[in-house]
C-alpha cells in the first residue's frame, strides 16, 4: 500500500517543489531543475523529509497533535462557558454572563474544568485529522490522475477531509463524552480519572460512543469546511491579494497568509458544524436520549445557542492550529507545496481547444 502512495505522491499535483519528480521519458528529473526559483539556499541548508514517504506522513501526524491538543485545551474556558449556554440557558444568558456565574460559584479554577480529557482527546483527533488528511488527499489525487486532481482539487480536499475525520472522531468521541459531562453536569465528576470509570460503571461501554455519530455529524462537515475553504483561500489569496509570489515571501510571510486563511476557514466551520455541536452537548447531558430526540426538543432556534461564542472560538482556534500545523512544518523541514498549478499537459489541451 505504502509503495503505492510514494508512487501517487511523487506524481501529485500536491507535491512539493523539492521532490524529485518523473519526466515522460522515464528519466529522474534533477533536484536542482525542481526547486523553485529564490529557494534553492534553503533546500541546500537542510535535508528535507520526502514528501509521501511515511517519516512525511508521522511528522505531519506530530503536527497535527501540537496543532489541536494544545489549541483546544487553551481555549477550554470559552468551550465551557459555550456548553453551559447551549444546555441550559436560562441560568447562562449569555457569554458573558455565562464567565461570571461560572467564576461566582466555582472560582476561576473551574473555567478550567474539562482540560485533560480535551488535551488527550483532541491531540488523538489531530493525529489522525491532520496525518490521515495528507495520506488521503496524495491518495485520491493519484487515483483519478494529475490532470483531473488539479481541476476538481476541491473535490479531492473534501473526500480527503472527510476521510481522516472519520477515523479521527473514533478517537474522540470516549473523551469528548467525558468533557462533556465534566462541564456541564454539576457534580458528576471534577476530573477525566473521576468521570470515565463512572461512566463505564453507569452506562457501559455506550456511554463513551452514544455520541459519535452526532459527533460526525458535527466533525466531518467543519473538517470538510476546513480543509477545502482553508486550501482555497490559500490559493486566492497568494493569487489576489500577496503582492509578491509565494516562492518569493519569507517564512513569516507565509505563515501570517495561513493564519489569515486559517480563520476565514474557522468562521465558516463554525456556522456549518454548530447545530450539531449543541446536540452533542445537550446528548451527553441526557441520558437514555436520541440525537433526535434531542434535536426535537431543541427546536430549530435552539440549536444556534452559542453560536457567537463558538464562531469566536473556532475562528481563533482554526487560524491557529492551521499556523501551528504550518510552523511544524518549517521547524521540521517538511514540504509544504505551493498552492497548485495547471499541469504542463491541461495547459497544451485547453491551448489547443483554443486555437482550433
Amino acid at each position: 500500500m505504502f509503495a503505492g502512495l510514494l508512487d501517487a505522491a511523487r506524481n501529485s499535483p500536491f507535491r512539493t517543489p523539492f521532490t524529485r519528480v518523473q519526466c515522460e521519458d522515464g528519466s529522474a528529473a534533477s533536484v536542482e531543475k525542481a526547486v523553485v526559483p529564490g529557494r534553492s539556499v534553503q533546500a541546500a541548508a537542510s535535508r528535507e523529509v520526502e514528501f509521501g514517504s511515511n517519516e512525511f506522513f508521522g511528522l505531519c501526524a506530530v503536527g497535527g497533535i501540537l496543532s489541536c491538543g494544545i489549541t483546544h485545551t487553551a481555549v477550554v474556558p470559552l468551550d465551557l462557558v459555550k456548553c453551559r449556554l447551549q444546555v441550559d440557558q436560562a441560568k447562562y444568558k449569555n457569554l458573558f454572563h455565562g464567565f461570571k456565574v461560572t467564576i461566582a460559584e466555582e472560582g476561576a479554577r473551574g473555567l478550567a474544568k474539562g482540560w485533560a480529557p480535551t488535551f488527550f482527546g483532541y491531540s488523538a483527533q489531530g493525529a489522525f485529522k491532520f496525518g490521515l488528511y495528507e495520506v488521503f488527499k496524495i491518495q485520491y489525487a493519484g487515483m483519478i490522475g494529475e490532470e483531473n486532481a488539479y481541476l476538481y482539487r476541491t473535490w479531492v480536499y473534501l473526500g480527503a477531509s472527510a476521510s481522516a475525520e472519520f477515523f479521527a472522531d473514533i478517537a474522540l468521541a470516549p473523551l469528548e463524552a467525558a468533557k462533556v459531562k465534566i462541564q456541564t453536569m454539576p457534580g458528576y465528576a471534577n476530573t477525566m480519572r473521576q468521570a470515565m470509570p463512572k461512566m463505564m460503571g453507569e452506562e457501559g461501554v455506550m456511554a463513551f460512543y452514544k455520541g459519535l455519530v452526532p459527533l460526525w455529524c458535527r466533525q466531518i462537515p467543519y473538517t470538510m469546511m476546513k480543509f477545502a475553504c482553508f486550501e482555497k483561500t490559500v490559493e486566492l489569496l497568494y493569487k489576489h491579494v500577496v503582492p509578491k509570489p509565494r516562492d518569493q515571501c519569507s517564512k513569516g510571510e507565509q505563515l501570517v497568509v495561513t493564519f489569515a486563511a486559517g480563520y476565514i476557514a474557522g468562521v465558516f466551520c463554525a456556522v456549518v458544524s454548530h447545530p450539531a455541536d449543541v446536540v452533542v452537548s445537550k446528548l451527553n447531558q441526557a441520558k437514555g436520549s436520541s440525537a433526535f430526540d434531542v434535536a426535537k426538543q431543541l427546536g430549530f432556534m435552539g440549536m444556534w445557542n452559542g453560536l457567537t461564542p463558538r464562531i469566536i472560538m473556532i475562528g481563533t482556534l482554526t487560524a491557529l492550529q492551521w499556523f501551528i500545523y504550518d510552523g511544524v512544518k518549517v521547524a521540521l523541514s517538511i514540504p509544504r507545496p505551493p498552492p497548485p498549478e495547471m499541469p504542463e499537459s491541461l495547459k497544451k489541451k485547453l491551448n489547443h481547444t483554443y486555437t482550433e
